[in-house]
């Protein structure tokens, strides 16, 4: 008899993680439409505890994307169609919100990480899966302040970088922007790269031990929201502002 569970083939847990990082997105940005954009508390986004939650929702997405990139088989296409959500998102904020205004946001960089990730496949393919992993995220902590001005490890400061490589915004995908650079997402090449390419080389360890069998367990509402992650990424903010504008009376 044929086999017609839809799910069999399919990591499901990797669906349901995917679906608790866009459930905590949409909350967070509910919550900094009210807070920000309607200006009920202008300091939201600074403090401690929302500034560990947004980086644990963010981190999540891109470390499953580049989990997710050793089932694509259509890398390519995918990473130019992301890029252009991407690019959509900035072009709408920019027209109707431009103090909200987005520049290479996390969209983008997961759009440019897979292009990037899938022309290195054959040299990072080449590299131990465990090495790979651990150097890969060394490299992330070592280089996340690089769009700050400086290396060490996350927040904590090793070596200043010369501020004559921070002349000019064309350089903010990079991870390098000008002083004067603003942008309300904006996730550079430098370090989310590595994180990506951590999530890649993650589920090739995974899959060396045997181990993926652990993430074919089936959270069904969750796998489901996880499967369409991209398409409520990109409608959720114009409801979330319509939601907000009938609640404080304006748009």
């Amino acid at each position: 008899m044929k086999n017609t569970t839809v799910s069999s083939d399919r990591y499901n847990l990797i669906d349901a993680v995917r679906a608790v990082a866009i459930i905590s997105m949409v909350t967070f940005h509910l919550c900094y439409d009210i807070f920000v954009v309607y200006g009920v508390d202008g300091g939201f986004p600074y403090y401690p505890g929302v500034i560990v939650w947004e980086r644990s929702i963010c981190s999540t997405f891109i470390f499953v994307s580049g989990i997710s990139l050793n089932f694509s088989r259509h890398a390519v296409r995918r990473g130019i169609i992301v890029n252009l959500c991407g690019l959509v998102i900035s072009a709408v904020m920019l027209i109707f919100m431009p103090s909200q205004q987005i520049w290479f946001g996390v969209l983008n960089l997961i759009g440019c990480s897979m292009l990037i990730t899938y022309a290195l496949r054959k040299p990072l393919g080449h590299i131990p899966s465990l090495v790979g992993m651990l150097v890969s995220f060394l490299l992330f902590a070592f280089l996340y302040s690089v769009p700050n001005g400086y290396v060490g490890f996350f927040k904590t400061q090793l070596a200043v970088l010369p501020s004559e490589l921070y002349f000019t915004d064309f350089l903010a995908p990079v991870g390098l922007p000008s002083l004067g650079f603003r942008s309300s997402d904006y996730f550079p090449l430098i370090p989310w790269l590595f994180l990506f390419i951590c999530g890649w080389f993650f589920w090739r360890f995974i899959k060396e031990h045997e181990w993926d069998g652990v993430f074919r367990f089936n959270i069904p509402v969750l796998s489901f929201i996880g499967r369409y992650s991209l398409i409520i990424y990109i409608a959720h903010q114009p409801i979330l502002y319509l939601i907000c504008a009938a609640i404080f009376g304006h748009f």
